[in-house]
């Protein structure tokens, strides 16, 4: 499962087309064959994740696609489209930013460019529409307030270093949060994907300092006092900060610089109900699809470019603290410093821990 620990008018679509060219098509035509499809089926896009039920829910509302979804992993995701082929049983898919190149490159995917897709940013959409992030997330702190006292609240990492209070980062080398924080840390003094040196300098350092905590973050740790600083995903932070009571907790990106990432929809190519799942993208990177992933906490990839409800705009951070937080550049490089970060986590960091 995804242990992640997601236009007012629809009058204009774009279909793919020979060489991946985008194709206006009439609206009338694909919404009368989504119709006679009369479903959609998804892996990785849960009711509770995202607020994936408000989009399903409305597709159902106004265009008649009943909705299921099996929930898996990225991996598994890709994997099923894979090995079932022609056999499809999943029409659209939600994966990791960086699983989505893999999927296009295994052969999986079909192109799709929605009518917004000039409003989301070049690195977070493959050139042809394979794949394009509808929401994004981007690791942050999140502060007890009852526990760390408002001088000693951290703005950035480089505030980490002198403080009093614990900070829980949760199981690096295992959990992709985790390794995403240490990766945001080397952003933020300099590093890159393909060295992490001054990120595992700063959690060496906490650690001798007997500040590093062992303990997850999770809303059961937070709903029982037991975090003082945590560091995961601004839509995970968030979302667990209003279930326990939004005064108790300061959320922030750190100022100094984070990692943002998300997840894209990937249309299979051997999907049953290919038109639905079209209309089902469209709807997503639409005004009003992407008002429903904000109400979820997740921050909607054309952010810039529509004006949220109050009400929801009060869910999320500014756009202004956002500055600073970049995308990942080069996905191989990535890959294989994150399969060395075990060992070196164990070496530079829990080697101090008391």
């Amino acid at each position: 499962m995804k242990n992640r620990t997601k236009a007012l008018v629809l009058s204009c679509l774009f279909t793919a087309g020979i060489a991946s060219q985008a194709q206006a098509v009439d609206m009338d035509s694909l919404v009368s064959a989504a119709k006679k499809e009369g479903e959609v089926n998804s892996v990785g896009m849960p009711d509770s994740w995202a607020n994936w039920k408000d989009t399903w829910a409305d597709l159902n509302s106004k265009y008649g696609l009943n909705h299921s979804d099996t929930d898996m992993s990225s991996a598994q995701e890709i994997a099923k489209m894979k090995a079932e082929g022609k056999n499809a049983t999943a029409d659209i898919g939600d994966v990791g930013f960086s699983f989505g190149p893999i999927a296009a490159k295994q052969g999986v995917t079909q192109p799709f460019k929605p009518s917004t897709w000039n409003q989301i940013p070049q690195w977070a959409k493959d050139k042809d529409g394979h794949w394009m992030l509808a929401y994004t997330g981007t690791i942050a702190f999140i502060i007890n307030n009852n526990l760390v006292s408002a001088d000693e609240r951290p703005q950035s990492w480089g505030d980490l270093k002198n403080g009093s209070y614990k900070i829980s980062i949760g199981d690096v080398g295992a959990a992709a949060q985790s390794n995403s924080a240490v990766l945001g840390a080397a952003f933020a003094f300099g590093g890159d994907e393909k060295n992490l040196k001054p990120a595992l300098k700063l959690f060496g350092d906490i650690a001798k300092q007997g500040r590093l905590a062992l303990n997850d973050v999770t809303l059961a740790n937070l709903e029982k006092g037991e975090i003082e600083v945590g560091i995961m995903w601004d839509f995970n932070a968030l979302n667990y900060a209003d279930k326990v009571g939004r005064d108790r907790f300061t959320v922030l990106i750190p100022n100094d610089g984070s990692i943002i990432s998300g997840y894209t929809t990937i249309i299979n190519k051997h999907a049953k109900n290919p038109n639905a799942a079209k209309l089902a993208r469209e709807y997503i990177l639409s005004d009003e699809g992407q008002v429903n992933l904000a109400k979820g906490y997740a921050r909607p990839i054309r952010a810039e470019h529509i004006t949220l409800p109050a009400e929801v705009q009060a869910k999320l951070l500014p756009n202004e603290q956002y500055a600073k937080a970049r995308p990942i550049q080069d996905f191989k490089a990535w890959a294989k410093t994150a399969k060395r970060l075990p060992r070196k986590w164990q070496e530079n960091v829990l080697i101090h821990q008391n």
